[in-house]
């Protein structure tokens, strides 16, 4: 039996065996359980657990044992000492299939393998506040759920020989007379669910088949969401179809073309280049719609072609002779610069290339010239 999950702490859930221990996981720590719980008879010996399940607030946790007994433990405490128990709850060795809290956490449903429904009290857990008696129950995990207002308990009841209508049963939580009886298969209702939120019920059957039931009005999306969908309309496929008749003496202009096999419409198709949606083929010679041919179909590609087959110019290596190499030009023909400054402009001394001489030298000689400073101008000038 496996039981997931609490109200408050969604990583933990709790699982039952017949090894006659109750087990509580931790979903970040998978190598061992979180804690152990082992039932006692009333012998002190073990008892196996048939089924279990939590409080709403998770602070109660409930299992139903096969000598018929329905023990709780806090969780908040130690799993030392039971805090409620009643060892007669139901026959001894039947197989209680379910355990249900209410959400007002006070009242706990029990379904019996004696073929009963029982409400109990938790505050005073020694006598069932009332019993609902021939629900046959044949499975050991039949279940049973309270309605989302705590009005109603519902439970799946199993067919017996010779009968052909599984039934959901709702029952009045006060006192569980029966309310209503629906047959919802030809076959017995093991699991069956209420959710809160969604407001509708979902069941499984027997013969394996799982069905969802809502109210129009106030169930929430869920099932609805499927049946406001429409089903997609079949496309109906329309064709005309045309008798070929055979003339052979008839005028050329009255005969009708001979019809060709679906083969040779698609060989005379493939040579149509429109039909075929033929790619466009390469390009021989300059060019041929708007394409380039050889050079290129893109002005990128020309771009590039054109700085590959470039000579390279021995200048570029060195930037200075790049420059200067439009100074004779520039000196013939000024154009912004040396027009504007044509009477201030100093004179241009450019270092000469020469590899023998020093820097020293050349300082010297600069310093030991006489007469003016060739680039002061006197200002009679």
């Amino acid at each position: 039996m496996l039981v997931v999950g609490t109200q408050k702490n969604k990583i933990e859930f709790m699982t039952c065996s017949i090894d006659g221990s109750v087990r509580l996981w931790d979903l970040k720590k998978d190598e061992k359980h979180k804690s152990i719980i082992k039932p006692r008879n009333k012998q002190g010996r073990r008892a196996i657990p048939t089924t279990c399940c939590y409080s709403r607030d998770g602070n109660y946790i409930a299992v139903a044992c096969n000598d018929g007994s329905i023990q709780l433990w806090d969780h908040r405490k130690m799993f030392v000492n039971v805090a409620f128990k009643n060892m007669n709850a139901h026959t001894n060795g039947s197989e209680t299939s379910s355990l249900c809290f209410s959400y007002n956490g006070k009242i706990l449903a029990s379904r019996g393998g004696d073929d009963t429904l029982k409400l109990w009290d938790i505050r005073s857990f020694q006598k069932p506040l009332c019993v609902a008696e021939d629900l046959f129950n044949r499975f050991p995990m039949t279940d049973c759920t309270f309605s989302p207002y705590d009005n109603l308990v519902v439970t799946g009841v199993s067919v017996g020989k010779g009968e052909t209508d599984g039934q959901l049963v709702f029952l009045n939580s006060q006192d569980l007379k029966v309310v209503s009886r629906a047959t919802v298969s030809d076959s017995s209702v093991v699991r069956s669910l209420w959710h809160p939120k969604l407001n509708q019920i979902v069941i499984g059957t027997g013969n394996g088949i799982v069905k969802v039931f809502y109210d129009p009005e106030t169930s929430q999306r869920g099932a609805k969401l499927c049946v406001v969908k429409k089903k997609s309309k079949v496309k109906a496929i329309e064709y005309t179809s045309s008798n070929y008749v055979i003339t052979p003496h008839a005028l050329p202009m009255f005969r009708e073309a001979r019809q060709q096999s679906t083969f040779k419409q698609g060989l005379k198709a493939r040579k149509d280049p429109m039909k075929s949606k033929r790619p466009d083929l390469p390009i021989d010679g300059v060019g041929v719609g708007g394409r380039v041919g050889h050079h290129g179909s893109t002005l990128a590609q020309y771009v590039a072609k054109q700085i590959a087959i470039r000579k390279p110019d021995e200048r570029d290596k060195d930037p200075r002779a790049a420059i200067l190499r439009h100074a004779e030009e520039a000196k013939k023909n000024p154009l912004w610069v040396t027009p504007a400054y044509e009477n201030t402009q100093p004179i241009p001394i450019f270092q000469k290339d020469d590899s023998d001489s020093n820097d020293e030298d050349e300082g010297d000689k600069i310093m030991n010239r006489t007469g003016p400073v060739p680039w002061k101008r006197s200002k009679k000038e």
